[in-house]
């Protein structure tokens, strides 16, 4: 009997930050655990929670979801809180324009304490959370938010809601396929730099023994 394919498993950590009652732990209990609930206290520093996906019949993907306190802010640990991520939501309210202001900020926090082993940007998606009620701000303009999202630097963007369910698993599924590219490409990139570093000194040792025989 042919052994069983051993699937390939993969553990990525995964950041959610944002502004204070933007609904980061709604959105990570609903992805999570399928619950909403209305009382949430205040996250205080960060907390974890771990997602199994079975993502195709040969891998496995863990998600490691940090959520991080809004009133964190951008102190200095935040950056131990963000290391070794590999992907991120930033989220906002979209009943509270003041958060759509601060995501700029919490962007650029990101992107200075935090980059790829290639040294690019982490993969972000920005959620424009609690979208069953009213907005407030460029949410209204999706050709906008669209342009925002370029200008910042997000991979892109979902009107989501924890209360209803909308488009969490969607956000979830997009980063995820975008963090697994990145994987897939950062370790052809070593693999091709391994295989010039191996090659490199050979030939040219080779070169140089050609030389000394003649």
């Amino acid at each position: 009997m042919a052994a069983a394919v051993e699937k390939k498993e993969h553990l990525y950590k995964i950041l959610v930050i944002g502004e204070l009652g933007t609904g980061k732990t709604s959105i990570i209990k609903r992805y999570v655990h399928q619950f909403f609930s209305q009382h949430y206290r205040a996250t205080i520093g960060v907390d974890f929670a771990l997602k199994v996906l079975n993502w195709d019949a040969d891998t496995v993907v863990r998600l490691q979801l940090w959520d991080i306190a809004g009133q964190e802010r951008f102190g200095n640990m935040t950056r131990v809180y963000y290391k070794e991520a590999v992907g991120c939501f930033i989220v906002f309210d979209v009943t509270r324009a003041s958060t759509f202001e601060a995501v700029t900020k919490w962007k650029a926090d990101l992107d200075s304490k935090v980059t790829l082993s290639d040294s690019t940007p982490v993969p972000c998606v920005l959620l424009a959370n609690k979208c069953d009620q009213a907005k407030e701000g460029l949410v209204n303009n999706v050709s906008q938010m669209d342009d925002f999202c370029k200008e910042k630097g997000f991979v892109g963007w979902f009107e989501t809601s924890a209360k209803e369910n909308i488009n969490i698993e969607e956000a979830a599924r997009f980063l995820v396929t975008r963090i697994l590219q990145n994987d897939e490409a950062i370790a052809k990139d070593e693999a091709d730099t391994d295989r010039i570093i191996l090659n490199g000194p050979k030939d040219s040792s080779l070169t140089e023994k050609k030389g000394c025989c003649s």
